[in-house]
């Protein structure tokens, strides 16, 4: 039996902090990181193709990351190490929410993780040296579909817990919102 998980909207509704619980003793805990019939019954039913992981010294800004259909990608984010602001940016036309931004302070030591469907742009601070991020994913990598927007674009306005000490190049060259690339409509249940 899996151990349950449940959810909780943001401010934007359809990103969700879906949280699981630690089974502890004296040896240390447990806890599950996905679990298909978990999430089924909290009604997610996001098909996962891809894992990733990554580590990020203290003050280190990534993304703000998405990719365009027909390789849009989901993800489910789970701080392993350290802790980290992790922040979702609506893309999808037709939203009530295009261009708002959602953010939540992931950490090891709760079991929780932010799932952040196809169709918004995503990125974190970490805000520990050794912040470690493992997320799952609902399309592989797929380069010529990789796109970003500035992490510091002031029409999206996100309030990042301090200026940052390091981003890439790439972000630091990416486009402002008002210039970039992408294709997300509403579906399901959210264009209704």
């Amino acid at each position: 039996m899996p151990i349950p998980v449940t959810t909780e909207p943001l401010e934007i509704p359809d990103v969700l902090l879906v949280r699981g619980r630690f089974i502890e003793d004296n040896r240390g805990f447990f806890t599950e990181i996905y679990s298909q019939a978990a999430f089924k019954d909290a009604g997610l039913t996001p098909s996962f193709v891809q894992d990733n992981f990554s580590e990020s010294v203290k003050g280190v800004v990534r993304g703000l990351h998405y990719q365009i259909e027909p390789h849009a990608m989901g993800k489910l984010v789970r701080v392993l190490r350290g802790s980290v602001f992790d922040v979702a940016v609506d893309l999808r036309d037709g939203s009530p929410y295009f261009g708002d931004w959602t953010g939540h302070t992931l950490t090891a030591e709760e079991p929780a993780a932010l799932w952040i469907p196809p169709g918004f742009a995503h990125g974190f601070m970490a805000l520990t040296d050794g912040a470690q991020l493992f997320y799952k994913c609902t399309d592989v990598h797929t380069p010529e579909a990789e796109r970003a927007i500035r992490y510091d674009d002031p029409a999206i306005g996100i309030e990042w817990p301090w200026e940052p000490t390091l981003i890439s190049e790439k972000d630091a060259a990416a486009p402002s919102m008002a210039e970039a690339e992408f294709n997300f409509a509403m579906t399901g249940k959210e264009a209704e």
